[in-house]
């Protein structure tokens, strides 16, 4: 199935993100960021539509 295949691609390339950000001591994300970063990427990698920029202008913590 085609879907499946997309989102078993998606999430290896989450996997990957998070690794090399990790072995790269890019950035310290705890749980809830990690969580909302991964959220964000899948439903990027698997929407069906271009990805659309969102500006945020105020902080969300």
């Amino acid at each position: 199935d085609a879907r499946k295949m997309i989102v078993d691609g998606a999430v290896g390339m989450v996997e990957m993100a998070l690794d090399r950000l990790n072995q790269n001591d890019v950035v310290h994300l705890d749980e809830e960021r990690k969580a909302a970063m991964v959220s964000n990427l899948l439903v990027v990698l698997c929407g069906n539509h271009d990805a659309q920029p969102v500006v945020n202008s105020g902080s969300l913590y």
